[in-house]
């Protein structure tokens, strides 16, 4: 089963990070993404942009208006998500449970199976860096 792993945090906080604060969860991110493609489970990660960069498409009945800015105004904002391979939830689990780890503070990982899946995607090292 293929699961989607969408990051959730505060992007104002992650936005103060130093250089050198963001350079390190990014090494430690690094390494939980490569023990999983080690496996031939990592699919594709991205890091958004901030939600300043949004651009919304609000669509209703009688039709749709695009505009500027992110979908919802939340304390925390998705900033990026995973696609991984796992045999289990409790896998998947344990994975967004390293990424807790690696990326300390507040946030969520909300995890969800994925039932549009193109397996020429998921290859050995295919992690962000």
């Amino acid at each position: 089963m293929q699961y989607a792993i969408l990051c959730y945090n505060d992007e104002n906080a992650v936005a103060s990070w130093t250089k050198e604060e963001d350079d390190a969860c990014m090494a430690r991110l690094a390494k939980v993404q490569g023990d999983m493609a080690a496996k031939g489970k990592m699919g594709p990660v991205a890091r958004l942009l901030p939600t300043t960069s949004a651009t919304t498409l609000r669509k209703s009945a009688t039709g749709s208006m695009v505009i500027d800015g992110p979908f919802a105004e939340t304390k925390e904002q998705f900033l990026g998500f995973y696609v991984v391979e796992a045999d289990t939830l409790d896998e998947a689990i344990a994975f967004a449970k390293d990424l807790a780890v690696a990326n300390p503070g507040i946030g969520a990982y909300e995890l969800r199976p994925v039932s549009l899946f193109f397996p020429h995607t998921i290859t050995a090292g295919s992690g962000a860096t």
